[in-house]
């Protein structure tokens, strides 16, 4: 297990700890893991509802984060995944409770409906108005006998919102929780896991999942879902989660949702993205519209990678509640989206249009031609290989990084002005800037710009001392640019060497013989790196730990140079 904790028994009393002394709106009940507006009193003075909610730690930034002006009073916090006693419940709504009275909000979980219900009616036998909402929003394993409903997942979080925006706008106890109740019968959740997740005082997952599966339907603190199934591209298995709730929701053409997209809690933002772009797809192309959204974390299961999808069915009112203002400090706001993606149009370059250079004759157009080819496919046939390369010295995008640059190559072939080869290795330039990432982009642009350039001013580009000349400008540029040069461990290990070579060859050499020198001077410095301490990028962040292995720029380099010299053989 690797977490950043310290004991196992005491993350929740630590978390909380934390949370608390991040913001100073935020207070701890005395002996309990119960975080408390610092102005309650104030709140209570004011004659305004209490709203408290809660349940086992583990769902962060559930449910403290939502602890706030315009949300809940107080949040109860259990164990990871186990309700707070009846005890801790009790101690907070005593707490909060003013005159204008308590209400909870409750996930329906056997045992958070019990602990936060025997609570309320001791509550209630001292004096104390409070009320008891019990949410359930997730549809995956409806109930038909009615025995044990919906479970509570993180759809709960707009019924915080709505009821504390209410009772901030001085509703009664009894509107308040109308409001609240309205809205959550509108409510329809369904999540999905691609991982499980580890208690710290277990220390081990608590459910096994293939690497290839995913699971639907599950609950938030791991429990079985619907099914599970084989993992497929995004669309296809959001599409199942949206499909039921549309289904379970009873939602029609003309209805007006707000949308909740949810990590749970070990998905990257752009995968929740992605998520969210198919459902908002999927609502226009039903005719649902969806008038407002929130994309993030919002309430959690450990470190689980998933996510779950929230619709709930809005008119003005219920709107203005969610758009009301809040200082809780997990509450982001919600955005308006639109129904289709809009698109601003792109200024255009004219460099393009005003290229010049010398020309050559055809036949080296279709030399020209046959080299891109078996570089584009030298470099996608070798995409693993860089790939693993780069993840022992670097982030692990190289192959991927120059793939993508590969196949922007074969797409552009026929629009580059290959009888002209100082503008086509321009065209390159521009093309390698837009679509290259990393370090890779800007370096192979400039390489090929001041190349393209130095070429395009030659009177004979048809000779090895042009190409010479071109490669050297192309070196020299990418030096200043990126501040590496011979020896720091970079592609510029392989390029200066196979420079060097193609400038030494005499002016009757042909240009194969020339291309395999140049080949085979790239290939041994591309060696030569396995002994070389890096001094630029992030291989310099690893020190010794990479000698012994080839720096992967240079390795591709190596490549794309053997693919020249192969290309003009066949040619």
């Amino acid at each position: 297990m690797k977490k950043l904790i310290n004991d196992p028994l005491r993350v929740v009393d630590e978390m909380l700890e934390g949370v608390v002394m991040a913001d100073q709106r935020r207070v701890l009940l005395e002996g309990e893991n119960i975080v408390v507006r610092s102005d309650y009193q104030d709140l209570m003075m004011a004659g305004k509802v209490s709203i408290v909610s809660g349940g086992g730690a583990g769902h962060e930034p559930a449910h403290g984060g939502y602890v706030g002006r315009g949300m809940l009073t107080a949040a109860v916090a259990g164990p990871v995944f186990t309700s707070p006693s009846v005890d801790a419940v009790l101690s907070a709504i005593m707490t909060v409770a003013g005159p204008a009275g308590v209400l909870l909000v409750v996930k329906n979980y056997t045992g958070d409906r019990l602990n936060f219900g025997l609570a309320a009616e001791i509550a209630s036998a001292a004096g104390v108005r409070v009320e008891m909402l019990v949410v359930g929003d997730d549809v995956a394993l409806d109930d038909d006998a009615g025995r044990v409903g919906r479970r509570g997942i993180a759809g709960t979080v707009f019924i915080h919102k709505v009821a504390g925006a209410a009772a901030e706008a001085g509703l009664s106890l009894a509107q308040v929780k109308a409001e609240a109740q309205d809205a959550a019968a509108g409510l329809f959740s369904m999540g999905l896991a691609l991982s499980p997740c580890t208690v710290p005082a277990a220390g081990q997952p608590g459910f096994a999942i293939a690497e290839d599966d995913v699971e639907y339907g599950l609950g938030i603190h791991g429990e079985s879902g619907v099914r599970r199934g084989r993992i497929q591209p995004a669309d296809a298995m959001v599409e199942v989660l949206l499909q039921r709730i549309v289904e379970r929701g009873s939602l029609e053409r003309g209805d007006r949702v707000a949308l909740m997209v949810n990590n749970l809690g070990g998905s990257a933002v752009q995968e929740l993205d992605i998520v969210a772009r198919h459902v908002l797809a999927g609502c226009t192309s039903r005719g649902i519209n969806v008038e407002a959204a929130m994309v993030g974390t919002f309430l959690t299961a450990l470190e689980m990678a998933g996510c779950s999808l929230s619709l709930m069915r809005v008119d003005d009112r219920t709107l203005k509640r969610l758009q009301a203002p809040s200082d809780a400090s997990a509450w982001h706001g919600m955005t308006v989206p639109v129904a289709a993606i809009r698109r601003i149009p792109r200024v255009k370059t004219a460099e393009q249009d005003t290229l010049q250079g010398s020309g050559w004759p055809q036949r080296n157009e279709h030399a020209m031609r046959a080299v891109l080819q078996a570089v584009s496919h030298a470099l996608q046939d070798n995409e693993s290989v860089l790939t693993e390369l780069d993840s022992r010295v670097g982030d692990g995008d190289i192959g991927i990084s120059l793939a993508r640059g590969a196949r922007a190559i074969d797409d552009a072939l026929d629009s580059l002005a290959l009888d002209r080869p100082g503008v086509a290795l321009q065209q390159l330039s521009a093309i390698l800037r837009r679509v290259l990432g990393g370090t890779s982009g800007p370096l192979y642009s400039v390489f090929a710009l001041r190349a393209g350039v130095t070429l395009a001013a030659h009177p004979h580009p048809d000779t090895i001392a042009a190409w010479a000349q071109a490669l050297q400008a192309g070196c020299e540029a990418m030096i200043r640019l990126g501040g590496a040069n011979a020896g720091d461990r970079t592609m510029l290990d392989a390029l200066i060497p196979a420079a060097t070579a193609l400038a030494s060859q005499p002016q009757d050499v042909t240009s194969l013989r020339a291309a395999t020198e140049m080949a085979s001077a790239a290939q041994a410095g591309a060696e030569q790196t396995r002994h070389l301490l890096p001094a630029k990028g992030r291989s310099s962040y690893l020190g010794e730990r990479v000698l012994g292995h080839v720096d992967p720029g240079a390795f591709a380099v190596a490549l794309w140079m053997q693919a020249v010299a192969n290309a003009l053989v066949a040619d």
